[in-house]
């Protein structure tokens, strides 16, 4: 693997990264590597569940692919960026280290984050207001394995729809958008991690845990969440003037222009006759 990176990558001042999944089969390491290989900036923050300790202990998966994420990652540390690792409840053992530094890696329970127009955002990952994950943690087991069976098929469904042309489809995000309980339980979510954002004297929050990639205002204040790298394939990226966005990352760079070369063509094609 090339593990150079691309002349022609973007650099943001800070990317906020969740819910990767390293050590599961649903992660989408090759997506992600595609990723940090062409999007470089200033600070990192890995906001949580980046790698599934509930998974691995279950059974141990960790094909080359994995590695590559955590050396890329640990190659821009090395390179002068910051990162900042802030666990959640699926890599929770990490939180036996918080306060402390590893290959150049901050561990903290939350951050601050100012932004560069002057916005505090509190950092967290979530799951300490799921009410499910903190009082019963057999039905967030349950629920993490039938989401983990439904990965599995989605995984290889979009396989062929890439081999395809077509684009990425996720149905636990349709789901999430259709199924009344999942959007209260979204919109109740979001509202809570926005009132502790208040609490705190913040201007929003970024977090994590829900896998819904979201930037919106909640009453005056910003909700920011970083949606995940297994089935939105998503992170929140800070512009130099401190403008935040979205970025979708469902495609490699390298099939996105075969994408874009392939239309191009066509189009041209089309006219000419």
């Amino acid at each position: 693997m090339d593990t150079t990176e691309d002349a022609s990558s973007n650099h943001y001042r800070t990317l906020f990264l969740s819910d990767v999944h390293l050590g599961t089969r649903g992660c989408q390491a090759e997506l992600l590597v595609d990723f940090l290989k062409y999007n470089d900036a200033d600070t990192i923050y890995l906001v949580g569940d980046i790698i599934d300790g509930w998974r691995l202990k279950s059974g141990w998966y960790w094909p080359q692919l994995h590695n590559d994420v955590v050396q890329k990652l640990l190659r821009k540390v090395r390179k002068g960026t910051r990162m900042i690792y802030v666990p959640g409840n699926h890599d929770e053992f990490a939180r036996d280290y918080i306060g402390m530094t590893f290959g150049g890696v901050e561990i903290a329970d939350h951050m601050f984050h100012v932004t560069q127009d002057g916005k505090k955002l509190l950092v967290i990952h979530g799951d300490q207001f799921d009410i499910v994950v903190q009082h019963a943690r057999w039905l967030a087991w349950l629920g993490d394995w039938a989401y983990d069976v439904a990965l599995w098929s989605n995984t290889w469904f979009n396989k062929a729809r890439r081999a395809l042309g077509f684009t990425y489809w996720s149905f636990s995000a349709w789901a999430k958008l259709k199924v009344k309980d999942a959007v209260n339980f979204i919109g109740a979510f979001e509202t809570t991690l926005a009132e502790e954002a208040r609490k705190h004297g913040a201007d929003g929050v970024v977090c994590g845990h829900i896998h819904h990639a979201t930037i919106r205002d909640i009453d005056g204040l910003t909700y920011i969440n970083t949606g995940d790298f297994v089935e939105s394939c998503t992170a929140i990226a800070e512009h130099m003037d401190g403008r935040l966005e979205i970025l979708h990352w469902q495609v490699t760079a390298r099939e996105k222009q075969a994408r874009e070369l392939a239309i191009a063509t066509a189009a041209s094609r089309q006219a000419a006759a």
